[in-house]
């Protein structure tokens, strides 16, 4: 599933193409692929024609668009599950072959005429959300300088590159539980923005393991884990993100490279680049976690000791 660096990098792509457009037209071409607008897909259409997508906003890894032409603050969130694809292309290219929902503009001479939710495993989908207050009163998410956020989404936390973001408060929610230290990053309440992959890399990177319980947690472990979390998704952001599935691309179809850079994720096997810079001889392994796989290095992230019964 596409993390927030991939996220990112659609939400700047839209930015740049779709922002201030004013939409002309909806198909809904796959009934599923907006069954999580309630109201149906005559409602959808009808709504959303004669609005404006007046900004492209993200928090974590979600995706939305604010609407202007409504009685009512609303967004379109684009939700990309594990296959979801917004692409924006000319109307006279020919339709993708998993084309589920197309949204056309009022022509600019300047960028393509429509907006294409594209979606082989149809986990993903669009739908339309009240817009409410922050919790905070700061702005909701990258792109938007209001304090709104998609109800959708009020139920995440900021995310590891928000620029409103305290890092104390990772710490102070790390200490409040007594839990396994990767599963509490993956949790979106928590911080949102991170999954398997780049939880792996910074947890590789800070030397911890995620098998640490988070009650035990100490303030610069906690600080050398957020700045490893930045620093992953910022060098991943900047390379384009990461793409492990063919069927992810950015807005304009291109995919990112920072696959080519990982520590950790998926290097089962292969020798710990830092245990090899410190003369030390080591691979790295891979256990089973919550259905999916973790990756680390037995040496630099130690495992916690079991506790004598």
């Amino acid at each position: 599933m596409p993390e927030l660096p991939e996220v990112e990098v659609v939400r700047v792509g839209l930015d740049k193409w779709v922002r201030s457009r004013l939409i002309e037209s909806v198909q809904v071409l796959d009934p599923r692929s907006v069954r999580r607008h309630t109201d149906g897909i005559q409602d959808f259409e009808e709504t959303l024609t004669g609005c404006t997508l007046s900004s492209v906003v993200r928090r974590g890894k979600f995706l939305w668009m604010d609407l202007e032409g409504l009685p009512e603050p609303t967004a379109l969130v684009a939700h990309l599950g594990m296959s979801g694809q917004l692409l924006v292309e000319e109307p006279d290219a020919p339709d993708e072959k998993h084309l589920k929902v197309r949204v056309s503009f009022a022509e600019r001479f300047d960028a393509p005429g429509e907006l294409r939710f594209v979606d082989q495993r149809i986990f993903g989908g669009m739908f339309l959300s009240p817009l409410v207050n922050t919790a905070d009163g700061l702005p909701g998410g990258a792109g938007s300088s209001q304090p709104l956020i998609a109800r959708a989404a009020s139920h995440i936390a900021r995310d590891v590159l928000d620029p409103h973001r305290d890092p104390n408060e990772l710490y102070l929610a790390l200490r409040k539980r007594s839990t396994e230290l990767k599963r509490a990053i993956l949790d979106q309440g928590i911080i949102s923005g991170v999954g398997n992959i780049y939880a792996d890399e910074a947890l590789w990177q800070a030397g911890l393991s995620g098998l640490r319980n988070t009650a035990t947690m100490r303030r610069p472990e906690v600080k050398r884990l957020d700045d490893a979390l930045v620093d992953v998704m910022t060098r991943a952001l900047n390379a384009g993100g990461t793409s492990f599935d063919s069927l992810y691309v950015n807005v304009n179809g291109a995919s990112g490279y920072f696959s080519r850079s990982l520590n950790a994720y998926g290097r089962e096997g292969k020798t710990c680049h830092r245990c090899a810079d410190n003369g030390r001889e080591s691979l790295i392994r891979r256990d089973p976690f919550m259905g999916r796989s973790s990756y680390s290095c037995p040496v630099c992230q130690p495992r916690p000791r079991r506790s004598k019964r």
